[in-house]
Parts: structure tokens; C-alpha cells; sequence
């Protein structure tokens, strides 16, 4: 079994197994979370296999099974489904068992305008590399979206994605060569910013941070629609 393989199973098996525990019963959600998911996954497949083919990045046949579709390791595949619904599980457990724990509005829009300062800048003076430009536009724009339409996701989302940082370093600091011989997935830094943390280019971060967020905006819209036409 490959290594990549089993990063995938060992993130997703445990969430997955909780998911039907009698108190947050997590598994009852899955009605628009799945739609949800899979929508983003989509989104970010897409994205990965124009960045594979243009080499933003490409993946070390070592650490996976050989088994490709469309230029990408099956295992990249899965990544899509197994480690946002990790991570995803911690958000809403967080929730679950702390319901009042919260940033306020004012607070979220103070973090918002810190990240708008930060990133813009660091856009602008590295427009036309590939990851940075396409990863950061799309922060920015997903943030935006987020706090005029559905701000109250980030009162939260922005504790809870601080918690989901801890695994998220282990399983991409193994993905890109941390405890290993060789990365799992190799980076073309002529097209990033060149910033590891660790071994993590430091994109990777906004990546995680964007294709979680996209995922609870989503489901917010297919909640919203779902109580709508029940009448609720």
C-alpha cells in the first residue's frame, strides 16, 4: 500500500467512524454536506490537474500506487473527499461541543481586513506565478464572499481552522518530504512564493484554508435552500 494511500485512510477512517455517534450524529448532515464536498472536490481536481500539467507541481510515483486519472495519482483523488471531511469533522464537532465559542463580528472583520493586507500586496508583486496569483485571488475572493453574505461561518471557522492547522501540518508536512526521504509531492518554486514553513510552501496554508471554507459556504447555500422549500 502506498504512503500517500494510507495518509489518506488514516485522516478519514476515525472522523468517519464518529460520524455516526449518537450525540453529534454528524452522519445526519451528510444530506448537503456530501453535495457540498464533492462540489469543491470538483472545483480543486480541476485546478490540480491544469497545475500537474503545466508543472506547478507533480507527485513522486514512489509514494503512490501508479494508478492515474487524468495525469493525477488516484490518491490525489481521494485527497479531495478524505482530508476536508478530517478537517471538516473537526469544525463541527468544535460546533457541537462548544456552540457559544465564537468571534464576534467586529473581530472577524478586523481578521478579514489583517489578511486583506497582508495578501494583496504579496499578490500583486508576484502576479503571474502560477500558485500564488491563483491561490491567493481566490482567498481573497471566497473571503469577501464569505463575510458580506455568510459572516457568521467565520466566527467560527477562523478558531476551528487554527485547531485543524495541527493535523494539517503532519499529513502536508509528509506530502512534502517531512519525515520522509523524498516529498510526495514535488513544488516548483519558479511558480511560488519559495516560503516553506517546514517543508509546506507557504500557499498551502491559504489552499487548505480556501477549499474548507468553499465547502461551508456551499452546504450554508444548500442548508438555506433545504429549509426553504420545507418551509422552515
Amino acid at each position: 500500500m502506498s504512503l500517500y494511500l494510507i495518509l489518506n485512510i488514516a485522516s478519514f477512517i476515525i472522523p468517519f467512524l464518529y460520524s455516526f455517534e449518537k450525540r453529534m450524529h454528524f452522519s445526519s448532515r451528510w444530506k448537503t454536506f456530501f453535495p457540498a464536498l464533492l462540489f469543491t472536490a470538483v472545483f480543486f481536481i480541476i485546478w490540480d490537474v491544469f497545475f500537474t500539467k503545466i508543472g506547478v507541481w507533480h507527485f513522486n510515483p514512489r509514494y503512490h500506487t501508479g494508478i492515474e486519472i487524468a495525469g493525477l495519482p488516484i490518491e490525489e483523488w481521494l485527497f479531495f473527499i478524505c482530508i476536508p471531511y478530517a478537517s471538516l469533522f473537526i469544525h463541527f464537532a468544535f460546533q457541537y461541543f462548544f456552540p457559544k465559542t465564537m468571534i464576534s463580528k467586529k473581530s472577524i472583520w478586523m481578521i478579514y481586513w489583517i489578511i486583506v493586507a497582508v495578501v494583496l500586496p504579496v499578490l500583486i508583486w508576484n502576479w503571474g506565478k502560477w500558485y500564488t496569483t491563483v491561490n491567493y485571488s481566490l482567498l481573497l475572493l471566497l473571503l469577501t464572499y464569505t463575510i458580506v453574505k455568510a459572516p457568521k461561518i467565520l466566527q467560527t471557522f477562523f478558531i476551528t481552522f487554527l485547531i485543524i492547522l495541527v493535523p494539517f501540518a503532519i499529513v502536508n508536512g509528509i506530502l512534502t518530504g517531512s519525515f520522509i526521504d523524498e516529498p510526495v509531492v514535488y513544488y516548483n518554486d519558479m511558480e511560488n512564493l519559495g516560503i516553506r514553513l517546514g517543508t509546506i510552501p507557504v500557499e498551502d496554508v491559504g489552499y487548505a484554508f480556501s477549499m474548507l471554507l468553499m465547502t461551508l459556504v456551499i452546504m450554508r447555500e444548500l442548508e438555506y435552500k433545504t429549509q426553504k422549500n420545507e418551509g422552515i
